[in-house]
């Protein structure tokens, strides 16, 4: 495993945040960027924070990155992947942004789980769990690549 790295390029933190995003360019000025990025995403306006969050893929969606993929795993039930894309799709619709969450192998009907956990909660919660899934993808990316 790595160290969370001091610096890291605007490049680098796109791969890890899966886009290029105002998040990420802030991020590249800073040192310890993946230390400070809950403290820079609370700075950012809601547009940019969805931005961020829009700009993960949704978890059960095709054509992954080879990261997503590889964390999301294979081979779910047809029944799984189709209650996970209409569970994203309301969530989508309800709170304005990408469900996003930290797989860490874990299957997808346990991820369905959360993500029917999730639906119950408001618009602030969901925003701010949101950055720290988005932020603890981030950092394991690193750290295991």
């Amino acid at each position: 495993m790595r160290d969370l790295p001091r610096q890291l390029t605007a490049d680098e933190l796109a791969e890890l945040f899966e886009g290029r995003t105002r998040l990420v360019e802030l991020l590249a000025e800073r040192e310890d960027p993946l230390g400070s990025a809950e403290q820079v995403f609370a700075k950012l306006s809601e547009q940019e924070q969805r931005q961020a969050l829009n700009a993960h893929p949704a978890i059960g969606a095709r054509g992954l990155s080879k990261r997503s993929a590889a964390e999301q795993g294979e081979g779910d039930h047809p029944a799984v992947l189709t209650e996970l894309a209409y569970l994203n799709q309301v969530y989508e619709e309800k709170f304005g942004f990408r469900f996003v969450v930290f797989v860490d192998g874990r299957p997808k009907t346990d991820i369905l789980e959360v993500l029917q956990q999730r639906l119950e909660r408001t618009r602030d919660e969901e925003l701010e769990t949101g950055l720290h899934e988005l932020v603890a993808i981030a950092r394991d990316r690193w750290q295991q690549s």
